[in-house]
């Protein structure tokens, strides 16, 4: 307690003064740019590994970062929820996950809880579906192993729980939201972002278009006699196709998981086996 105090007091001398003028402005409202879901252990700081100032973030933290699908729980998750979404008009979402997450633990030997910790176990029912997923489709892994993939399948199992809430779908429906699922390691304070095309967490660097990142995208050059001039080359389709005054949609071509670099063929493999298994 007293190094909190004492931390308050360095507050009150140091930030403070410095942030008069934005301390001032929040006092008349928030508007929180992303609802950022994470787990209550001490080990992981939103604002901190995202270097987001105070008011950036609208967060809700609980054991094992939970959202239960809507109707399941008449608690302050799915209030929260739809609070940011309804009333904040917060447009992107992020459910994050950790390394060596003690709920996701708990969950793996879920049967041992009921006696000892009757609420969490009652809690992390809610997350059954991850626990069945794993178990009928990582039987093969055990351990740390077993626990890392529990981690990156809640993660994926809980932005299907938001999914069931009328104004999450509603949002969704209308291109007015974005939902990310992050999983941060504690030992690197690395994050990797899952991306639904290739079935693969990524750096969540890569996720943003070349505007969002600052770069600029590389020049295509039109074949002639003349010298080479930039230009921006048209797909040969038609002006109007369907009937219906647009153009195709622009054809994506699969980035084999093998191919990214940050990803070993053996963690795709072992993270995402189950998932590609549902999809066959």
């Amino acid at each position: 307690m007293k190094k909190l105090i004492q931390g308050h007091r360095q507050f009150r001398e140091s930030y403070v003064p410095r942030h008069l003028d934005q301390l001032e402005e929040l006092s008349h409202g928030q508007k929180p740019r992303v609802l950022f879901i994470t787990c209550s252990d001490s080990r992981i700081d939103p604002n901190l590994i995202t270097q987001a100032d105070i008011g950036d973030l609208f967060i809700i933290r609980n054991a094992g970062n939970i959202i239960p699908p809507y109707g399941a729980a008449n608690g302050g998750e799915g209030a929260a929820v739809e609070y940011a979404i309804n009333a904040l008009d917060i447009q992107q979402i992020i459910v994050c996950g950790h390394s060596h997450c003690g709920a996701m633990k708990g969950l793996l030997q879920l049967g041992k809880l009921e006696e000892e910790m009757p609420l969490v176990y009652d809690w992390l029912k809610h997350s059954e579906a991850t626990r069945r997923l794993v178990r009928e489709n990582y039987s093969q892994y055990s351990g740390e192993q077993l626990l890392e993939i529990t981690i990156a399948e809640n993660v994926l199992t809980q932005i299907e729980n938001l999914k069931t809430y009328p104004v999450v779908h509603s949002r969704l429906y209308q291109r007015k939201l974005e939902i990310f699922a992050w999983v941060y390691h504690i030992e690197t304070g690395e994050v990797l972002a899952f991306d639904p095309e290739t079935h693969a967490y990524v750096p969540p660097q890569s996720q943003l278009s070349l505007r969002e990142r600052g770069e600029v995208a590389p020049k295509q050059y039109a074949k002639t006699s003349a010298p080479p001039v930039a230009c921006e080359l048209v797909p040969d389709v038609p002006a109007v196709s369907n009937g219906n005054g647009r153009l195709p949609e622009p054809v994506r071509a699969e980035v084999p998981i093998e191919s990214m670099p940050w990803l070993s063929p053996e963690q795709a493999d072992r993270i995402y086996r189950g998932s590609a298994a549902r999809r066959q």
